[in-house]
């Protein structure tokens, strides 16, 4: 990872990181695969296992990318075939031993499988698969603003150059170069952006304690243990999107004055 000195090197990297991505869609064929908690509680691995295998039994040369959750757990395991310059066609509840007719009738015929098939990720071309529901339409999605939760399920969570190409630190690069942490503090109570507790404080006016605090050095700390049991909130970010995290700290880091941080995460939670 280059070392960026201002906001025209980011800009020029998130070009280079979206046109990497540009280039996968519409040269090469893509097999996505959810790869959450929920999805290896539902048996991702395996099916991870036997995408590879199958591909080697055929000699395919395909890009194998691991995700996190889309919310819809109850359908993991989750795999997603796009195919070059086509919609991400999703299906669910993929069993293990089906993996090679969807590579066979999908992958290499180019014809979608209707009874396994949930919905479909349009890209933008304007190519849609007919008789599937894109996820705008689906009943589930069709209501949802997803905002925190965005990127999960889309992108590679371990891959920076996702995070770049989903507009990644754009927000950080603002605030660094145009912004004054004070700057930060009254943006943030303007937004309206309370914590979710019982109190619902504003986060701004928490920021704005911290930053007024004598003590030094101050800490940034990103909290996310969930005392209900099975809740799957902070988890589901940490899995799915976890620069989201990093950069929204290094924010508050900056309007406070902290020059460390660190999140807890407890030990039941290996893959967040």
């Amino acid at each position: 990872m280059p070392v960026l000195n201002n906001r025209d090197e980011l800009d020029r990297l998130r070009v280079e990181a979206q046109a990497v991505l540009e280039e996968r869609a519409v040269t090469a064929p893509t097999i996505f695969i959810g790869m959450g908690t929920c999805g290896i509680a539902a048996g991702a691995s395996n099916v991870e296992k036997s995408v590879r295998v199958e591909l080697a039994a055929r000699n395919l040369e395909v890009e194998v990318v691991s995700v996190g959750c889309i919310g819809m757990c109850v359908k993991e395991p989750l795999v997603d075939i796009q195919l070059p310059g086509q919609p991400r066609v999703t299906y669910s509840n993929v069993k293990p031993e089906e993996v090679g007719r969807i590579i066979d009738e999908h992958l290499i015929n180019g014809q979608f499988i209707k009874r396994k098939a949930f919905a479909q990720l349009t890209n933008g071309s304007g190519a849609v698969v007919e008789g599937l529901a894109t996820y705008a339409e689906h009943p589930f999605y069709r209501k949802q603003i997803r905002i925190a939760l965005r990127n999960c399920g889309m992108i590679d969570p371990e891959s920076i150059t996702d995070y770049f190409a989903s507009d990644g630190y754009r927000g950080l690069a603002r605030v660094l170069s145009e912004m004054e942490s004070e700057d930060v503090i009254e943006e943030m109570k303007d937004s309206g952006l309370r914590g979710r507790g019982g109190a619902g404080f504003l986060t701004g006016v928490k920021w704005e304690f911290c930053m007024r605090a004598r003590g030094y050095p101050k800490y940034v700390i990103c909290n996310a243990d969930e005392g209900d049991p099975g809740a799957f909130m902070d988890r589901s970010i940490l899995e799915g999107d976890p620069h989201a995290v990093i950069e929204g700290m290094t924010i508050a880091a900056y309007a406070i004055g902290a020059p460390e941080g660190y999140i807890y995460c407890r030990a039941e939670y290996p893959l967040a």
